[in-house]
């Protein structure tokens, strides 16, 4: 039987029973309860962060091979080292499918607590991670899902399909802002052949339909440096006229913009994707339009979520008990008006 439909109640139990002890708090005669407040009691209940058991959690995840996924990994730890009460053992990073594996049947055997696994590929790490569920020992997906839901207690994902919503609606807001007529759009997008590249594009086109645009030219590069500025150099030849321009991936945009430069071209809107710390430069200095964000926090937040399930907690700005099964993050565009915000996220590239 899987451990999950036995340890969720007796979760829920134990946190449903703090919460009559809050209760019977409140409603207590005593002054002290009689001069309380919801928001006191909020504030009490909403110590997470507070050393508690302590909890040994397993981290696996690709190669750090561009910058989007060194800043993954060392958010990851970078948050672990925030709690005393983490354990935290990384596997080395890694591209190979079976080497993920069996790091991931190493936590088993080591009786970790939890496991934050981004998988090189969520269905050949599905089995694994299964596994480990049944084993008792809590796994939080990251990034690539898993074929099941039973391989996983939660899974913390990017929204790439909005990612390419927020890109095509900043720029239906370009062409209307500007009155740009017959407006010439392009797309640089990353592997074709990956579900993520796939879910971008369609969410770019889907926006565009909003102000009865469409893409008008598009070359697929592979989130490298070298292939951002070959496709861009052949998109530049091919479309001696552009006004916006969405690159899927601002790693592979460094050689977008590389390939802008050698062209001396630069009366387009450039759009990226992903959130470096180079585009958001770029941004600062008037060179970039905006960028869309896919957080690079995903592991991170993996993490937190890992440490509060081993130790029994909720969110605490929730009502429900139970931590969410699946929690989605934003793609918000970042701008000259709002970089300063996300800055400090901004990964380099």
């Amino acid at each position: 039987m899987n451990p999950r439909t036995i340890s969720r109640p007796v979760r829920v139990a134990a946190a449903l029973g703090v919460v009559v002890l809050v209760a019977a708090g409140c409603t207590s005669n005593t002054p002290e309860a009689e001069g309380s407040t919801s928001s006191d009691s909020q504030r009490a209940g909403s110590n997470n962060d507070e050393p508690g058991d302590k909890v040994t959690i397993g981290f696996s995840g690709p190669a750090a091979d561009h910058g989007w996924l060194g800043a993954i990994n060392s958010a990851a730890q970078a948050e672990a080292k925030k709690f005393s009460d983490v354990d935290f053992k990384a596997a080395e990073g890694t591209n190979d499918a079976s080497q993920q594996i069996a790091q991931v049947e190493t936590f088993i055997n080591d009786k970790v607590d939890a496991i934050v696994l981004l998988p090189t590929d969520g269905a050949a790490l599905t089995e694994v991670a299964t596994k480990a569920m049944n084993a008792g020992i809590i796994v939080v997906n990251v990034d690539r899902e898993f074929s099941t839901p039973f391989a996983a207690r939660t899974t913390v994902l990017g929204d790439n399909y909005g990612m390419g919503v927020s890109a095509g609606t900043y720029a239906c807001k370009l062409v209307n802002d500007k009155k740009i007529s017959n407006p010439v759009i392009a797309e640089i997008a990353g592997i074709d052949a990956l579900p993520l590249t796939q879910d971008r594009s369609k969410g770019f086109a889907d926006a565009l339909k909003a102000c009865n645009q469409t893409v008008d030219n598009r070359v697929a590069a592979e989130f490298t440096v070298e292939s951002g500025e070959k496709v861009a150099s052949n998109l530049l030849q091919a479309a001696p006229k552009i006004d916006i321009i969405w690159n899927h991936d601002d790693d592979q945009g460094v050689g977008v913009m590389a390939a802008f430069d050698n062209a001396k071209r630069s009366e387009f809107a450039f759009i990226g994707g992903a959130g470096s710390a180079n585009a958001m430069r770029w941004i600062k200095e008037g060179k970039m339009e905006a960028t869309v964000l896919y957080p690079p926090t995903q592991a991170a937040d993996g993490v937190r979520l890992a440490r509060l399930l081993a130790q029994d907690k909720s969110m605490s700005d929730l009502v429900q008990v139970a931590i969410p099964r699946r929690i989605v993050l934003d793609a918000p565009v970042v701008t000259k008006e709002n970089v300063e915000e996300y800055l400090p996220l901004g990964f380099e590239s």
